[in-house]
Parts: C-alpha cells; structure tokens; sequence
C-alpha cells in the first residue's frame, strides 16, 4: 500500500468538507474532476460535472445564514488500481440556518470514488446516504444564540 497517496486521498477529503464549509468554491473546484458525479441526500440530488455540482453546492450553502460544520472518519479506502481507489468515510453534520430559523443534525455515510490526475488526487464520485437527520426549531430554544460566524464575525466570539 501506498501511505503517500492513502496519506493524499485523506487530505483532498478533508479539504473538501473546510472548502464546503468556508464557501471556497474555487477552491473546493480543484477538489474534482471535469467530469465528477455526486449524489446528496441519499440519490435526491444527483449532479454530472464539476461544475453543476458546483453551482448545486454554491446554491445550497452559499448563503451567510447558511453555517455548516461536517467532519468525517474511520475512512476506509481501497486503491483499486495505480491511479484509483475507493473510500467509505462516516460523516457527522451539523447545518445552522439562521434565517430559518433551524438546526440540522445528522450522520451517514460517504462513499467515494478517486482518481490520480498529474501529481493530484481528485473526486470522480461522491455522495452519501443518511443514517439519520434531524431538524430542530431554534425559535423554540429560548436563550440560543450565536456568539460566532465565520462570515457574520469573521469567526470572532462576542464573549
């Protein structure tokens, strides 16, 4: 096995889920490939090309009352080949929507397919399927409130 590239796979899945959530999408278009496919939502939203899946992901979550935190392990990957490989990642998430009003938690499963172009990594396939989700009303939690945004406080606390 590899360890450099297992060690690479690792890094351009990690860099993915920041740029997700820093809403680097030019950033985060180096993370694919031309024509990478993706499925949300357990196969509800199905993208083909990087850029559709793009402008899915800049529509979604772009918004600054959109906040998102995704963190992902025990990644389990495969090389298939010199220059492909496999990966099944656990995935825990929270989303706050401000406007909104709510609270998305939740947790599944990513499963992705990897291809080496050049010297780089890059996502051919990714998508997951929910082991579960939950929505929760932040009006019904008196006393809630966000003391720190990336994009509202430049990530500064107020206490």
């Amino acid at each position: 096995m590899d360890l450099h590239a297992l060690e690479a796979i690792k890094r351009l899945k990690y860099k993915y889920l920041r740029c997700l959530d820093q809403k680097r999408w030019e950033e985060l278009a180096e993370c694919f490939t031309e024509d990478a496919r993706s499925s949300y939502g357990g196969g509800r939203y199905e993208f083909l090309g990087r850029e559709a899946i793009l402008e899915f992901l800049r529509r979604a979550m772009g918004a600054p009352s959109f906040l998102s935190s995704h963190r992902v392990h025990h990644p389990e990957i495969d090389f298939t080949g010199p220059a492909t490989a496999t990966g099944t990642w656990a995935l825990e998430d929270t989303v706050i929507e401000t406007r909104a009003g709510i609270t998305i938690r939740g947790a599944a499963f990513y499963t992705d397919e990897y291809v080496k172009q050049g010297d780089a990594w890059k996502i051919r396939f990714t998508g997951y399927k929910r082991t579960y989700e939950e929505i929760e009303s932040r009006r019904e939690r008196p006393g809630l409130r966000l003391t720190a945004s990336w994009f509202e406080t430049d990530g500064r606390s107020e206490l």
